[in-house]
C-alpha cells in the first residue's frame, strides 16, 4: 500500500470508527515518521475534491464518502498480491486454515464486519507479512491448472494496528477494485453500514 494511502485510511478510519474528523500535518508526520511533504502531497488531491479543508492550523475531514470513493478508485491492492492459488474447499473451510498473523481482507471481512455476507462469494483474500510468506505456500500448495480462489496480500507496516480483520474503510477500498459479480452486494452492504456509523 502506498505512503498516501495509509493517510486515507487513518483518516477515514478514524472518523468513523473514533468521530474525529480534524487533524494537523504535523502529527500525521510524527505518527506515521512520514516528510510533511509526504503528507501535503497525500491530502492535495482531497482537498481540491472538497472532501477535506484546510484551515490556517489544522485540516478537516469534510466529506466521508468523498475521500473513501477517491481512494477507492486510486488503490490498486491486486499489485501487492503476492502469491494465489487454487484450493479445493469451500472459502469458510479455507478461511479457517490461514495461518497466525493473517488478517482477513475484501469478502472474508466483509462477511465478519455485516455478521452475514449479502452474497456467496467463492474468493478468500488475506493480507500476511510478505517476509513470511512461505508459510502460506507450504499450507496452500501452488497449483497452476486452476483459476485462483486465495490471494495474498502484502500487509503494510500499520495494518496490524487495526485488528485481525481489515477496517470497514480498507474492506470497502480493496471490494471496489474487484470484478467479481457478488463485490456489488459487498458495495451497497458496506456503504448501508457506513452511513448508519457516520
Amino acid at each position: 500500500m502506498m505512503k498516501i494511502e495509509t493517510i486515507y485510511h487513518y483518516l477515514l478510519y478514524s472518523a468513523l470508527q473514533e468521530k474525529r474528523f480534524s487533524f494537523t500535518q504535523q502529527e500525521l508526520a510524527k505518527s506515521f515518521d512520514y516528510s510533511l511533504s509526504t503528507i501535503s502531497h497525500a491530502l492535495k488531491i482531497p482537498e481540491e475534491l472538497g472532501a477535506i479543508k484546510k484551515t490556517s492550523k489544522f485540516f478537516v475531514l469534510q466529506d466521508f464518502k468523498k475521500l473513501l470513493y477517491y481512494w477507492a478508485t486510486v488503490r490498486r491492492f491486486k499489485k501487492d498480491i503476492i502469491y494465489q492459488t487454487y484450493i479445493d474447499a469451500p472459502v469458510v473451510e479455507i478461511e479457517g486454515l490461514v495461518p497466525a498473523g493473517t488478517i482477513y481482507a475484501c469478502y472474508s471481512a466483509g462477511r465478519r464486519i455485516l455478521e452475514d455476507a449479502p452474497a456467496d462469494y467463492a474468493k478468500v483474500y488475506f493480507y500476511f507479512d510478505k517476509e513470511k510468506v512461505e508459510i502460506v505456500k507450504n499450507r496452500f500448495p501452488e497449483v497452476n491448472n486452476r483459476e485462483a480462489n486465495l490471494f495474498v496480500i502484502a500487509k503494510s507496516f500499520d495494518m496490524d494496528k487495526y485488528g485481525l480483520i481489515t477496517t470497514i474503510p480498507q474492506t470497502f477500498v480493496d471490494i471496489w477494485g474487484l470484478s467479481d459479480w457478488y463485490g456489488r452486494d459487498f458495495i451497497l452492504a458496506l456503504e448501508e453500514k457506513i452511513d448508519g456509523l457516520l
